[in-house]
């Protein structure tokens, strides 16, 4: 089993750990929280009597017992935690996206092959076996044309923002908003299936706090164009379509892929549905148990992961999205 310490504990903690112990691959081993009841708290919640907790993350990182990290933090301290487990020789899964930027990006990598552990961003999409089934689908409709990919979701704590109270989620100083959150799926989504795009161009409308609300991203590739829409303060119920000369296919919800189905002309329509696990987050804590036994990162993610956040920094860069980490 892998040793397991977290590092902040609301409810994506909540769900990764279900989903880690459920993997059957890793034993929750300590827990960390700037404040020691709350990471006491979740130990206890998690029925793990021998977890160590800690509010000093030196000390998480000086625990020998721990062999890996989940990092779910706000987006801001991504790069800085996930530096400092890996100098103390932790493996590292971080929860998207991997960091603020791409430089930062660039950096956690150099520094996990310095020290020779794993990094791996938390992208749940792309490990769901329904996900590995719309990409076996693709030739089915022919080449592709257009792809249009749809993530719009009103964010629970957008009231909060409303009154004044400026939460997380709509706040530059961690690193967050729209395209850093319901549009990375979108993105990863994008670059996932199809690599990274030739040109990139982004609008968006942006909050008072200098975060952006919502967007559209248009994605252009050889000889195909991705259309990205993302909002954190509207609801959007259209399923995302993937065009091709012989047919299209339509996802209802693609980040959490549970299904597809497949529309060809004089052919009746074919869903495509295998079962998942509830906790669809088993499926990415597996990929990163596998890479940690091996003892090595697989490149193809991190490659998706730099080409992600390369375009996502593109994309603030065009719609006047700043963070301190850009400065």
């Amino acid at each position: 089993m892998i040793n397991l310490a977290v590092i902040g504990t609301n409810w994506i903690s909540e769900k990764f750990v279900e989903a880690a112990k459920d993997s059957n691959q890793f034993t929750l081993s300590a827990v960390y929280s700037r404040q020691i009841e709350s990471a006491d708290g979740f130990a206890k919640e998690h029925q793990a009597p021998d977890c160590n907790f800690y509010n000093n993350l030196e000390e998480l990182g000086a625990d020998k017992r721990v062999d890996a990290v989940y990092i779910a933090s706000p987006n801001s301290l991504h790069c800085e935690q996930a530096i400092l487990m890996m100098e103390h020789g932790k493996h590292v899964i971080c929860e998207k996206p991997l960091a603020s930027n791409i430089d930062e990006v660039t950096r956690m990598y150099s520094v996990a092959e310095k020290y020779n552990v794993v990094l791996f961003e938390a992208f749940k999409t792309e490990f769901l076996p329904n996900f590995e089934e719309l990409k076996m689908s693709l030739a089915s409709i022919g080449k592709v044309r257009s792809v249009h990919l749809s993530y719009c979701q009103y964010s629970s704590r957008y009231q909060k923002y409303l009154n004044g109270e400026n939460p997380n989620t709509f706040n530059p100083l961690y690193s967050n908003g729209s395209i850093m959150d319901i549009g990375f799926y979108s993105v990863s989504t994008a670059v996932s299936l199809f690599g990274k795009p030739d040109k990139i161009q982004a609008s968006a409308k942006l909050l008072d706090s200098g975060v952006d609300a919502h967007g559209t991203v248009i994605l252009e590739y050889p000889n195909f164009i991705v259309s990205v829409q993302h909002s954190k303060v509207s609801d959007g119920n259209i399923a995302s379509e993937i065009q091709g000369e012989d047919g299209v296919i339509l996802i209802q919800d693609f980040s959490e892929c549970t299904g597809f189905t497949i529309h060809k002309r004089e052919v009746s329509p074919q869903t495509i549905h295998v079962e998942q696990e509830d906790n669809s987050m088993i499926y990415e804590a597996i990929a990163f148990a596998e890479q940690v036994r091996d003892g090595a990162m697989n490149y193809a993610y991190v490659q998706r992961s730099l080409e992600v956040s390369e375009v996502i920094t593109e994309i603030r860069k065009q719609t006047g999205v700043i963070f301190p980490a850009d400065k």
